[in-house]
């Protein structure tokens, strides 16, 4: 009986579902972080009798066939991109990204990694990183002596100090942009990595070729709506109960066929 196999991979789909759902939830509170949502598709079918089939000596076909499905895959797991609301810290090195586009760093392997996470921070040496530790790219040094640091929309960093009246300008901080962003790899952290699927990375200046501009001393909070997820929870669990159901039901219907004497 080919049911228990179905419901058992309907089983499954809404297990897939219910842990996606589990890490919205648990990532309402990250910074800059998007929802995903599940998505499945229909396993590949049985054709015990295909449309069009002649049936008869006189050509008659058959207008639908017969097409037995075996059950559901998961497709996709894809990012529901959105803008996250932006709230005020007043940090001098807080950023959130009004619009589109990454922050890019410098991972210890040398290769380039994308974030929406402005909560940057001073290293040791004045290096500007993320708070893994990750430098911001293009490298930005702030000076030991800087009374303070102002960055404005176009992303452009000034140090202030306290012999000088006029700031000095350190650097500008760029974004980076993609064609398509969800096919971005997610490796955790708060970074993405660059896929085939997401094509190269288009980088520009804030404000500029459709990008967004830089908010200082704010971040962007998670797009994720607890309300929405709750919902969406609800019904994965119904649907987990009714393909628990359905294999309960296959099972009498065999316990039926075997009491037969």
């Amino acid at each position: 009986m080919k049911a228990l196999q179905i419901a058992a991979t309907g089983m499954s789909a809404q297990q897939t579902r219910v842990e996606v759902i589990s890490n919205n939830l648990a990532n309402m509170s990250t910074t800059g972080y998007n929802p995903r949502r599940a998505e499945f598709a229909d396993l590949q079918y049985q054709q015990a009798t295909r449309p069009g089939t002649i049936t008869s000596t006189t050509g008659a076909m058959v207008p639908a066939g017969v097409q037995l499905g075996l059950g559901v895959r998961p497709a996709a797991v894809t990012v529901m991109l959105g803008q996250g609301s932006l709230s005020q810290t007043n940090g001098d090195l807080d950023i959130a990204i009004d619009g589109n586009g990454y922050l890019e760093v410098t991972l210890p392997s040398g290769i380039s990694a994308y974030t929406r996470d402005g909560s940057l921070k001073r290293s040791a040496e004045g290096q500007v990183v993320t708070s893994d530790g990750y430098p911001l790219v293009p490298d930005i040094t702030i000076p030991e002596d800087a009374r303070s640091i102002a960055i404005n929309a176009n992303g452009e960093v000034y140090a202030y100090f306290n012999d000088r009246v006029e700031p000095e300008n350190l650097g500008q901080i760029t974004l980076a942009n993609f064609v398509n962003e969800k096919g971005l790899e997610a490796i955790g952290s708060n970074l993405f990595l660059e896929s085939t699927a997401s094509g190269a990375a288009q980088v520009a200046s804030p404000g500029e070729e459709g990008l967004g501009t830089i908010r200082a001393g704010f971040l962007e909070e998670s797009s994720v709506d607890p309300v929405r997820e709750i919902a969406e929870l609800i019904k994965a669990q119904r649907g987990y109960e009714l393909n628990s159901k359905v294999i309960s039901a296959a099972d009498q219907m065999l316990g039926t066929t075997v009491q037969v004497r």
